[in-house]
């Protein structure tokens, strides 16, 4: 395997991973167990938006995650009004639980008040999309050859300078970061492009965990779930 690239909140990889693991990899991530809002209860709510409304959006806020027990909630606890200026509820209202701090949950206008608490227990993405963690996906690692007559295309260059670099000639810069084959490269004679068995796996976070997290996660999920089909056909 290769690390193309690691942030915070995604991570690239090559490797000859069988197609059907990667695919059950990906489905996994569906099955990690993640920390979002899945009650609210109001006390106030003059604002512009309903009840549901409101507690839909808290439910899609990545909170930082924690695993529970079973039944076990956390409370998270909002109070405002509006002054003479309109003002901007954020996620950061409901204290540092909240991944980002400022995603806009409502606006109050003048005496508007809101106050709700909020609990949140563990699901999983397989129940609701508030619980997923992020996106993993996969495509096959494209193998670009550059022949002799194709070395001048500095138009190349400048139209996917993520894939392709120039200096004197052409040169392939990224190859994982192509998307496309022969066919889409006819009107560029020289440029040869073949796959195999090799994948670029892209994880994205949404917060919650760190990329990394994401798929050893879900390729725990996986030995998890392939451990109780082989008890249940013993």
């Amino acid at each position: 395997m290769e690390l193309i690239k690691i942030t915070p909140e995604a991570i690239k990889f090559t490797g000859k991973i069988n197609l059907s693991l990667a695919n059950a990899i990906r489905r996994s991530v569906s099955e990690v167990p993640i920390l979002a809002i899945d009650e609210c209860d109001f006390y106030k709510n003059d604002t512009a938006l309903y009840d549901e409304i409101i507690a839909h959006r808290l439910g899609l806020i990545p909170l930082k995650n924690q695993k529970l027990k079973k039944g076990e909630t956390i409370e998270l606890k909002l109070k405002a009004k509006g002054k003479e200026e309109r003002l901007e509820v954020l996620s950061g209202d409901l204290g540092d639980m909240s991944v980002y701090q400022d995603m806009p949950i409502v606006i109050l206008g003048k005496n508007q008040e809101i106050e709700l608490v909020a609990r949140a227990t563990t699901g999983i993405g397989l129940e609701h999309a508030k619980y997923m963690p992020g996106i993993m996906y996969y495509k096959h690692l494209a193998k670009i050859k550059i022949n002799k007559e194709a070395e001048s295309y500095l138009k190349l260059s400048q139209e996917y300078p993520d894939i392709f670099d120039f200096d004197n000639k052409l040169k392939v810069k990224d190859a994982s970061s192509c998307s496309f084959d022969n066919e889409e490269m006819k009107d560029y004679p020289g440029i040869e492009i073949t796959f195999d068995k090799e994948l670029v796996l892209q994880i994205e976070s949404w917060g919650q965990i760190s990329p990394k997290e994401i798929f050893l996660e879900s390729c725990k999920a996986l030995k998890s779930n392939l451990s109780d089909l082989t008890k249940a056909i013993k």
